[in-house]
């Protein structure tokens, strides 16, 4: 039988991917984003206003659905943002607004829609962290920062409500074809800076590794599984072989070694 799910940041790239792949699936969706007005309205699926860095907009976002009587089954914490630039240059107000996009509005979102949740048979929780939240990133530190942290909080919710019969679980994607590029934060280039030649080339890598991505269709797939998994992992990754790959190398290789490959990676 269908699901309702509720899919946050769901109006482009892997977001939208997946509210389209599942509601051909039979689930019934409401997807989210913060001006839903400026998108074509979805055939298939609904798409709500939602904006993660605001408590009121959290607030009336679950208000709909105690006032329409409907009981969301499944939660799939996808919105983020992305943020570049070295550590020393990114402003803080950048790293506060990036960490409410992409840590504290899904722990609240989360809170405030657990009461609901619990009255589900069999309830879910996604989290959509990043390969990138494995390590820390030249030039990526706050984007990893913040997914690392999502990541660990799963963890441990995950336990808290085993109990309560409700499935937790992490799918961390490495590069997708998106445009998440277009819609980073980007630290500019500073003239004279010392970080202006390598940052400056590094942020060519990164948006090349973006084009040369996965289709997100994956990302919905993979989805789709951990759904109709009676116990789930808590960490799924989704990638390129090298990618995930990283991961493993971080965990058996001498920190000199895998740091002196990001360098490498990133020709710092």
């Amino acid at each position: 039988m269908g699901k309702i799910i509720v899919i946050t940041g769901a109006s482009s790239g892997m977001g939208k991917a997946t509210a389209d792949y599942l509601s051909q699936k039979g689930h019934t969706i409401f997807g989210t984003c913060r001006q839903p007005e400026n998108y074509p309205k979805p055939e298939n699926y609904s798409l709500l206003s939602l904006d993660l860095t605001q408590e009121e907009s959290i607030r009336g976002f679950v208000a709909y659905f105690h006032s329409h009587k409907i009981l969301p089954e499944v939660l799939i914490n996808n919105a983020g943002v992305g943020i570049t630039g070295p550590a020393e240059e990114i402003a803080m107000t950048a790293i506060r607004t990036h960490f409410e996009t992409n840590f504290f509005g899904p722990i609240s979102l989360t809170q405030k829609l657990l009461p609901l949740l619990r009255q589900s048979d069999n309830g879910c929780i996604i989290n959509i962290t990043s390969i990138a939240g494995y390590s820390g990133l030249p030039f990526r530190s706050i984007y990893s920062a913040s997914k690392g942290a999502l990541s660990i909080f799963t963890e441990g919710l995950r336990m808290e409500l085993q109990s309560a019969n409700i499935r937790v679980a992490t799918l961390a994607p490495g590069d997708y074809a998106t445009d998440v590029a277009s819609r980073r934060h980007h630290s500019p280039v500073i003239k004279n800076s010392p970080y202006e030649l390598i940052y400056s080339d590094a942020l060519t890598t990164m948006n090349e590794h973006v084009d040369e991505g996965d289709d997100p269709i994956k990302i919905a797939k993979t989805i789709e599984r951990i759904l109709h998994q009676r116990s789930p992992k808590v960490h799924y990754l989704s990638g390129q072989w090298l990618q995930k790959i990283s991961v493993f190398l971080k965990g058996i290789l001498p920190t000199r070694w895998y740091e002196k490959i990001l360098r490498n990676h990133y020709n710092i």
